[in-house]
């Protein structure tokens, strides 16, 4: 009988988004965004991690936690920024208890979302003493994480297919950044978006890195047709091992009769940040300033065929209206039961068509941005999963953990593969964001002429250079296209790409006049204190 393994992997992006003084104001919204994981994502696991531990519920888990979103939680300036927003959310709560006085049940609801932000407070200042990368550590040395290393940026690397430089560039600044956040050198690498097409596998083990994670796609659609499945890893010529995720997780679980659709789940989508009037809000929004979530959802999800627009600006009226936590966290229950089952039930199946297999494995990859955007119950859920997985004939278990026949696993060549539009990564060259790529294309090849022709420069010019790098591996997330393509904040992520490509531009055109003026070196340093140790030189040809 062969051994039954479910791997949990939840992946996290995060654009670098930083702003200060009246630019903090300016971009409420979108920075907004980034303290919404920390209250919705990174608290709730850290949360989950102590109480399964506590209860002496077996659990591992994967994690991305890419550079960018470590700069930032890192950041002294980002974390008072979310000290700040949590007072002002709970001030918020405080005037809606107020407002809402004579509804009883409806209070109770109001005190859901303070009591939240308050939690989170204490979490993040007195559990946590504001230094969640090193809690999320300690469970990594305990045996309950896995971290996975990931590119220094949110690079769609098969765009970069023959520029082997950048590709260097970002796996190197990657681990680097790993390193430099949690002390330890990784086996695992996360390609961003899973995009991955013939010859990252170089890359990887050139840096050795013994495996990685694709899109199913890549290895059912492999030259050599997989013996296994995606129920048991592959290698690579060069040995460097590939998973593949259960791509049906996401329609199981987003879709539109996913677990996270359930009526008697929070609605996401209303929000008193949107729905009502500014006087209302008091200070919590900006006059003149983009409206965002504010993290009192009043409402369950909507039946299909729900007009949303007939309850704009009124509260829940009605039980049938109204969020109930305690019914939800019932659901996240039962939800969590049948989705354990079901992956046994296929584990089961696959075991009986492989007969000869002493392991059968299914990868299941969560995106943190989906279960911001979708269900606040997600890392409850995730939790149930654990508890309910107790005493079923399955093991949660870690990608590390399955690399021991590493040299007798099938030989493969993975196809072009991404997690993101239909498989391949076409959202990222749509109408809307195709502009983008001859821009930073044409940076990338400056950059690597830059990186040849200084190869031994120091001070202004080093400076300069790195200046250059740094802006230039902003450019090059897909974050930004990710973002204009869905019409999330489209100005902002365009207006952002552009900044860091007339940076770079600004450095190419002082480096070839021999002229820069300091000020502006400077201030653009202090402005993005990302990856302050970066040298420009990992653009360079290996040689």
């Amino acid at each position: 009988m062969a051994d039954k393994n479910i791997v949990l992997l939840i992946s996290c992006s995060q654009e670098y988004i930083r702003h200060t003084g009246d630019d903090e104001k300016k971009h409420s919204a979108e920075i907004n965004r980034m303290f919404e994981s920390i209250s919705g994502i990174y608290l709730p696991l850290l949360n989950m991690f102590a109480s399964l531990e506590r209860d002496t519920i077996p659990f591992r888990i994967a994690l991305v936690l890419p550079p960018v979103l470590c700069t930032l939680l890192a950041d002294p300036v980002v974390q008072q920024q979310y000290i700040n927003w949590l007072d002002r959310r709970i001030d918020l709560g405080k005037k809606e208890l107020t407002r809402c006085n004579g509804n009883a049940k409806l209070c109770a609801v109001v005190k859901l979302g303070l009591e939240k932000a308050q939690e989170d407070k204490i979490d993040f200042t007195t559990a946590y003493d504001q230094n969640l990368l090193k809690k999320f550590s300690e469970y990594e040395k305990k045996g309950y994480v896995e971290l996975l290393a990931t590119c220094g940026t949110n690079i769609f690397l098969p765009h970069y297919n023959g520029m082997e430089e950048v590709l260097n560039a970002q796996v190197e600044t990657g681990l680097y950044a790993h390193r430099t956040f949690f002390g330890e050198t990784p086996n695992g690498f996360w390609l961003p978006e899973l995009g991955y097409t013939q010859g990252i596998e170089k890359v990887l083990h050139a840096y050795s890195i013994n495996y990685t994670v694709l899109d199913s796609r890549g290895l059912l659609f492999s030259e050599t047709e997989p013996e296994k499945g995606i129920f048991a890893p592959a290698r690579c010529d060069n040995s460097v091992v590939v998973f593949a995720r259960d791509n049906e997780v996401d329609k199981e679980v987003f879709g539109s009769e996913g677990y996270a659709s359930n009526e008697v789940y929070c609605n996401v989508n209303r929000d008193i940040g949107f729905e009502l009037p500014l006087d209302k809000l008091g200070t919590y929004i900006e006059k003149g300033t983009a409206r965002f979530a504010s993290g009192y959802r009043y409402w369950k999800k909507q039946q299909d065929g729900t007009d949303e627009d007939n309850a704009r600006f009124t509260d829940p009226s009605t039980d049938e209206d109204m969020y109930d936590a305690e019914a939800a966290m019932k659901q996240c229950s039962a939800d969590a039961s049948l989705f354990v089952k079901g992956k046994i039930e296929k584990l089961i199946k696959a075991e009986q068509l492989l007969p000869d297999s002493n392991n059968v494995t299914l990868v299941c990859t969560f995106s943190a941005e989906k279960i911001i955007q979708n269900w606040i119950e997600g890392i409850s859920w995730i939790e149930q999963i654990y508890r309910n997985g107790v005493n079923q004939p399955v093991s949660f278990t870690l990608l590390s953990d399955l690399l021991a026949d590493r040299y007798k696993m099938q030989r493969v060549k993975p196809y072009y593969s991404a997690n993101i539009g239909t498989g391949y990564g076409e959202t990222l060259l749509s109408s809307k964001n195709s502009w983008m790529m001859r821009y930073v294309r044409k940076a990338s090849s400056r950059m690597i002429d830059l990186a040849e022709r200084f190869r031994d420069d120091t001070g202004l010019k080093a400076r300069l250079l790195n200046l250059g790098a740094r802006e230039l591996l902003m450019a090059q997330s897909c974050g930004w296209a990710k973002m204009i393509d869905d019409g999330i904040s489209p100005e902002y992520a365009a207006d952002r790409f552009r900044e860091s490509i007339l940076a770079f531009t600004a450095v190419f055109d002082s480096l070839g006049s021999n002229t820069v003026s300091t000020e502006w070196l400077t201030n653009l340093e202090s402005e993005h204190p990302l990856f302050p140790w970066i040298n420009y030189r990992i653009f360079s040809r290996k040689h």
